[in-house]
């Protein structure tokens, strides 16, 4: 879990120097769909593909499936390291090994939780899954500082350093893990099902992600054919999913599972919790490199490193909540511990609705490492809910389908919150920047002519610790042009983090303001999970028969 999520957050942090490496310009237009892919590729494939290799876990072995995982992420890593190509070449190559390398990854990610299911008894698996949630969301930050430094060195560095972990972690889960787990080696695979959830789900998370991309004059690409026919297609398909699981002989995923409230009250709240904070991670980001530390005098390119070091409180309150509430809720049972964690996550997203966009360093701390920690509280009881209510032939299973909803989870807020981002400086932004840039001498035809342009280039500049204005002006010309004093101020540290802070408070509003709610919403979920509950087998039950729980 933690090579997993080191991988993911290392390359999220390198990519100005991966696509310096290559030579490709970002922000470029026609360039933004590598960024994009490069960005979600691998939670997209590992969000469909989860349920189906949990599923392969239960028919033929989850150790095997965990193994071959394992050594399938280290041949990505490597191959990754050794793009031989430029440009968009480069990008393509970067981008289909890292869906290669997320194969691997929902092998890992698909069968984990079920392993430490199998291997540890009801009463200490919110231990063992406190650990691993710790290990996960610790390896998300570690990514963010180590990529960072090795990106100054050599940004072929980012994948090579995750080898020796992958190789090392190879070898010893092939000598050292034993399948422990009940299996079904006589159940047939369900191959419908298995290509319409694939395609289904597909269609549906790619067309989100190609809708927060400008189109036809459009600050977004919601009104795009192909947008609107993935979103409505995709969901038809996954309806026809649905109804395919109730009438084949072997299912991909048992569809009762969900009659089971522990199993369907915890996969609702982790659904939302993740969509709730994905979109928040990525504003934070936005918000440090884009306005807070350019105005404390940091370098642009500088700001991803430190981004992710401002950012390590919230990993601290993860680290001291989520072992604790883990080993508490197999004593006392999840649902106050995963309730009360998504209370302390909404209060702190409301204390940074509350402070200014120039804020002081040590109330930010606090309201992050309290999101970390009510956060932490949520994460381990959750996991270990849902693990303990299915039978122990459907968990690995039920692991992918957790999974899935963590993973589609993130790409949705991404979709969602970037979209709402955008919305919200679409109002201001325009002509904040316009009056901005002519009161410094850009021609009005060139700044009008900026201030127009879609705000995802905006956002992304920040997002990647490049100078915004700078990266605006570079391609008209106009730089050279300017007075030394106006073009020293328009490239400096603090104008454009003074010039977007009206515009992006107002986006922030709209963004934590839906996270919130969507926060609160995880809470009734979780609420509802009734009381403790673990699937006791006693005997062999008829299909269609599921064990019903206190509460």
């Amino acid at each position: 879990m933690l090579l997993a999520t080191v991988n993911s957050s290392i390359v999220i942090i390198s990519l100005p120097a991966i696509f310096r490496g290559i030579h490709l310009d970002p922000l470029k237009p026609g360039n933004v769909s590598y960024l994009l892919w490069i960005l979600m590729g691998y939670m997209l494939v590992s969000a469909v593909l989860v349920v189906t290799l949990g599923r392969l876990g239960d028919l033929f072995g989850r150790v095997r499936m965990y193994n071959a995982g394992f050594a399938v992420f280290t041949v990505g890593t490597l191959v990754l390291a050794f793009d031989p190509f430029q440009g968009g070449a480069g990008a393509l190559w970067l981008i289909g090994w890292r869906v290669f390398q997320g194969i691997g990854g929902a092998m890992l990610m698909a069968n984990s939780a079920a392993i430490l299911t199998d291997a540890f008894p009801a009463h200490r698996r919110g231990m063992a899954m406190g650990v691993n949630q710790v290990a996960g969301i610790a390896g998300s930050f570690v990514g963010l500082v180590a990529g960072g430094l090795l990106s100054e060195i050599d940004w072929r560095l980012v994948f090579f350093v995750s080898a020796p972990i992958g190789i090392a972690g190879t070898v010893w889960a092939y000598f050292s893990l034993r399948d422990t787990g009940r299996r079904n080696p006589g159940a047939k695979i369900d191959w419908l099902g298995n290509v319409t959830f694939a395609v289904g789900l597909t269609a549906l998370l790619a067309a989100i992600t190609y809708g927060i991309q400008p189109y036809a004059g459009h600050d977004m690409g919601w009104t795009n054919p192909w947008v609107l026919a993935g979103i409505i297609g995709g969901v038809a398909v996954l309806v026809a999913f649905c109804v395919i699981e109730t009438r084949v002989e072997s299912p991909m995923f048992h569809l009762d599972l969900f009659r089971i409230r522990a199993f369907a009250a915890g996969n609702s709240a982790g659904l939302l919790t993740a969509i709730s904070r994905g979109g928040m991670q990525f504003m934070l980001i936005i918000w440090l490199q884009g306005i807070w530390l350019p105005l404390r005098g940091y370098a642009y390119e500088d700001t991803p490193l430190w981004a992710g070091i401002y950012l390590l409180p919230l990993t601290v309150g993860f680290l001291v909540a989520g072992p604790l509430s883990g080993t508490l809720s197999d004593r006392y049972g999840a649902r106050v511990f995963s309730t009360g964690g998504l209370v302390v996550a909404a209060l702190s997203l409301l204390g940074l609705l509350i402070i200014p966009t120039d804020f002081s360093y040590w109330a930010f701390a606090g309201l992050i490492f309290l999101n970390g920690a009510g956060t932490g509280l949520f994460a381990a009881p959750n996991s270990a809910a849902i693990m303990n209510s299915v039978p122990a032939n459907q968990r690995g299973v039920a692991s992918g389908m957790a999974a899935t909803f963590t993973n589609a989870g993130m790409v949705l807020s991404i979709g969602v919150f970037f979209s709402l981002m955008i919305a919200g400086l679409a109002d201001t932004l325009p002509r904040t920047l316009t009056s901005g840039l002519t009161a410094h001498g850009v021609p009005s035809g060139v700044a009008t002519e900026i201030g127009n342009l879609p705000p995802v280039g905006t956002l992304f500049a920040a997002f990647l610790g490049y100078n915004p204005v700078e990266s605006l002006l570079a391609p008209t010309g106009t730089l050279a042009t300017l007075s030394p004093a106006d073009r020293s101020a328009l490239t400096g540290h603090t104008y454009f983090p003074h010039l977007i802070s009206d515009p992006f408070h107002h986006g922030l509003v709209i963004v934590f303001g839906l996270a919130i709610g969507i926060t609160l919403l995880a809470g009734v979920a979780s609420v509802l999970r009734g009381g403790r509950y673990v699937h006791e087998e006693k005997e062999p039950e008829p299909r269609g028969k599921v064990a019903v729980g206190e509460g």
